[in-house]
């Protein structure tokens, strides 16, 4: 749940002309019929057949309000938004857990439920109800299945020489991703100091540092990388045209592969210039009809706990995740901590 600083500058680029009118500030009213989300990567396809693709194009459809759309890291994307806070040019914020919290932390949303959020889980949404997540999702690593016959199944394995240049993953603090692999270190062996003397070690196979997740997959796929770290939704949705992507889950301490829920998480933007369209916004996002597509069109699960999907993605994404022990990361510390554990990350591993 990358993750992409390049479609970020091109998203900024954009906002100089009349097609992002609202980046510019020059269409605030109350009935202009636009909306603008700031969104980390990964529910929008690379050809135009993402879940926010579609849902979007029915969006705009069904209450003739156009989407302008503006992606970039999960942090980076909230880092925008707080230097625009004097003067909010987004409506609705879309990052990952502890971005999100982070941003709810720097008052950065306002408090809407949606259409819907009571159908959300406790975990999946805040407690004050300034953001609910609209797709859920699950942290992981990928392989090629061309290469390896077999995938990884321990962390310890990726220390072999035969992974030297041939792995990556994103970097820490800028990609949700990139984030998750050091709490799901953290979680696995027992502690922050082995976490972190493991991924020390790990750094001598590691190509480097990476801003984007997304942009792992198709390495992988070539075979220029033989490891990344990714995410259920965004890989699954990738294997479609990139045959050669595996989903897997490092084992922790107790043997058997884990992860944990990374959800695509949405609110409001405190004093959003388009404050009604996105609401309406969010109501579609977490609607019935949005919520029964997110693993046939996004290769995600749905939100809600009332929406069972049924259609063949949805029964190989249940397939992805069986045997998989799911653990729910102490959220409250990670927000407070995540600033040190960043730079301790960076000092362990010399980056």
């Amino acid at each position: 749940m990358p993750k992409n600083g390049a479609k970020l500058a091109l998203a900024l680029a954009l906002c100089a002309t009349p097609l992002l009118a609202a980046c510019s500030g020059t269409s605030t009213g109350s009935d202009a019929k636009e909306v603008t989300v700031y969104s980390a990567d990964g529910l929008k396809g690379e050809n135009g057949d993402g879940w926010y693709d579609k849902i979007f194009k029915d969006f705009q459809k069904q209450t003739g309000i156009k989407v302008n759309y503006v992606e970039g890291g999960s942090g980076e994307v909230v880092q925008r938004a707080l230097r625009e806070k004097s003067n909010p040019q987004a409506d609705v914020l879309v990052t990952l857990p502890p971005f999100i919290q982070q941003a709810d932390g720097k008052g950065l949303l306002q408090k809407y439920a949606p259409q819907g959020a009571d159908q959300v889980g406790g975990a999946d949404k805040a407690a004050d109800g300034t953001w609910t997540s609209v797709v859920n999702n699950y942290f992981g690593f990928i392989y090629n299945k061309k290469e390896l016959k077999q995938a990884p199944t321990t962390w310890e394995q990726l220390l072999d020489g035969s992974y030297k240049n041939k792995l990556q993953y994103s970097t820490p603090g800028v990609a949700g991703d990139g984030t998750a692999v050091l709490i799901k270190a953290m979680h696995d062996f027992g502690g922050k100091d082995a976490a972190l003397a493991y991924l020390k070690k790990l750094q001598a196979n590691n190509v480097g540092p990476s801003a984007s997740t997304g942009k792992l997959a198709p390495k992988v796929d070539k075979g220029e990388l033989l490891v990344a770290n990714g995410d259920v939704q965004m890989n699954y949705a990738q294997s479609k045209t990139m045959p050669n992507l595996g989903i897997w889950f490092p084992a922790g301490q107790g043997g058997k592969p884990t992860t944990f829920a990374l959800p695509y998480a949405a609110g409001l933007v405190t004093k959003a210039p388009h404050s009604d369209n996105g609401r309406k916004l969010l109501d579609f996002m977490l609607g019935r009809q949005a919520q029964q597509e997110v693993s046939e069109v996004g290769g995600g699960f749905s939100a809600r706990q009332d929406v069972k999907a049924a259609d063949a993605d949805a029964i190989a994404l249940t397939k992805i995740m069986d045997g998989v022990e799911v653990f729910e990361p102490d959220w409250a510390d990670i927000e407070q901590n995540l600033t040190s554990y960043v730079e301790d990350w960076k000092s362990a591993t010399g980056s």
